[in-house]
């Protein structure tokens, strides 16, 4: 379901896609929308949005606190205060217990699919269009902030970044720079490609029939990523309820918390990647429990049995390659199932369906099967992935960026320090997980090496034995 938050602090607050009290449609609104373009550009050279904030201080952080109070947050157990992990946070004003309610958020301050626009003739022509949710919501942020003081979320908005932390907003030439040993750089141009498809998409359907309604000068490309990256870079995943005797969002706090304690809400189970990939920011490594890599695997071309093993593999929804995650704890048991369909040899073919419903974990009681006499061959597979996939990082860690610096202005060389130090600890964490795999599996090797070594010699010794 959609979401979309409201900001209290640095700490982002998620609301579910909920129906809210009825609400009247507005009448007499104009919908003379402040078109000024915006010819500021970032120092990646796209153009910058003519709203928002471009840091997050206590000063709009004040505003925005006093904006929710008149429009009906009640008081909290929290106060907006500069700390220590972000520039702003919320800190306990209470001792809290484990459960107890930690915040309440009003249906008033709650935006889904039926918010009213400031504007109600765009909604209208979108809905009829029967636009999803999310390009939906994409739109009414953008339509709002257009509005500017005359849109009830200006408070809100004005709150919001300038320009997202996310990887919507790198180039593909800082993608291909920066995250070139990363798996997360294919799922940062799956989504800019998504993001882009989905406003030429509305382009060609709507927009250029009610030029009207949505001046090129207000929806574009460049708003299109904003709304987007505010949208995916707001969802997070936490203790919540929906009261239905008042309407609201009830927030439970997870764990007990001092007086003058710093609140967070939690991101989810996510890796460093895809904490990158949405919200801009790389964890200290070894600090997340949930991080991950992804490996790939795919088929190898020259083998006799391909087209039979690619047909399996689809069968069951599988890609070549297919990534696979792989956690400083272990890797998937469909990632051991779907090694054992590469290595399989021509007189193993019956078992190529098998193996590949395994790898899709739709046959859950297939899924952990082993195959002893592919055993040996499968962890050498995987073992030579992990390190085809080490020495990618090995060699962007040692040489660093290859972008031509030039003449770089400030704000260019700043961007530039600051991609490379989130990359750099982004492979040097990823890295760290492959470098204990690696291991893992030579031990493994080794281990069933040696015990096939040792039988043999059993072996031998009895042949000398009985002659």
């Amino acid at each position: 379901m959609a979401k979309i938050i409201s900001e209290i602090g640095h700490q982002l607050i998620p609301f579910p896609q909920c129906r809210p009290a009825t609400l009247r449609r507005p009448t007499g609104i104009r919908c003379s929308v402040f078109a000024t373009p915006s010819h500021e550009v970032n120092a990646s050279g796209a153009r910058v949005v003519p709203w928002g904030s471009e840091i997050e201080s206590l000063e709009s952080a004040s505003a925005l606190k006093n904006w929710l109070s008149a429009s009906g947050l009640p008081p909290q157990k929290l106060e907006i205060r500069r700390v220590d992990v972000g520039e702003r946070g919320l800190v306990a004003l209470k001792n809290i217990r484990k459960g107890e309610k930690l915040l309440f958020v009003p249906p008033s301050l709650v935006i889904t699919a039926d918010s009213v626009w400031s504007c109600p003739e765009v909604g209208n022509v979108l809905k009829k269009n029967s636009v999803p949710d999310w390009p939906l919501l994409a739109t009414y942020l953008i339509s709002e902030a257009s509005f500017k003081s005359s849109s009830r979320w200006s408070s809100y908005i004005t709150a919001l970044p300038r320009q997202p932390y996310s990887l919507l907003y790198w180039t593909l030439t800082e993608l291909d720079t920066y995250l070139v040993a990363s798996q997360i750089r294919e799922r940062a141009i799956e989504r800019i490609t998504n993001v882009i498809g989905t406003y030429e998409d509305l382009r060609l359907r709507i927009f250029s029939k009610h030029q009207d309604l949505f001046p090129e000068e207000v929806y574009n490309i460049d708003t299109f990523l904003w709304s987007f990256g505010i949208l995916f870079s707001r969802l997070v995943e936490t203790f919540l309820d929906y009261d239905k005797s008042s309407k609201g969002i009830v927030f439970m706090a997870d764990q007990s918390y001092q007086l003058g304690e710093q609140v967070f809400i939690s991101y989810g189970k996510k890796s460093n990647g895809e904490l990158l990939l949405s919200y801009g920011f790389v964890p200290k490594d070894g600090t997340n429990p949930n991080d991950s890599v992804e490996l790939s695997l795919s088929l190898k071309k020259s083998d006799k049995c391909y087209k039979e093993k690619l047909e399996a593999l689809r069968k069951y929804g599988l890609q070549v390659p297919q990534r696979f995650p792989l956690q400083i704890t272990g890797w998937p048991v469909e990632m051991m199932a779907y090694s054992y369909l590469v290595v399989s040899p021509p007189n193993m073919r019956q078992y190529f369906e098998e193996m590949a419903a395994a790898a899709s974990s739709r046959a859950a009681s297939e899924t952990g099967r082993k195959y002893p006499e592919l055993e040996e061959q499968a962890l050498q597979y995987l073992l030579d992935c992990c390190e085809s996939s080490i020495s990618k990082y090995s060699k962007f860690l040692q040489d660093g960026d290859t972008l031509n610096s030039g003449q770089l202005s400030a704000k260019q060389a700043d961007r530039k320090s600051l991609l490379k130090k989130l990359a750099t600890d982004l492979c040097t964490s990823e890295q760290r997980i492959l470098f204990r795999a690696q291991y893992i599996l030579r031990r493994r090797l080794q281990d069933m090496r040696n015990g096939e070594l040792r039988a043999l010699t059993i072996l031998n010794g009895f042949r000398k034995l009985f002659k």
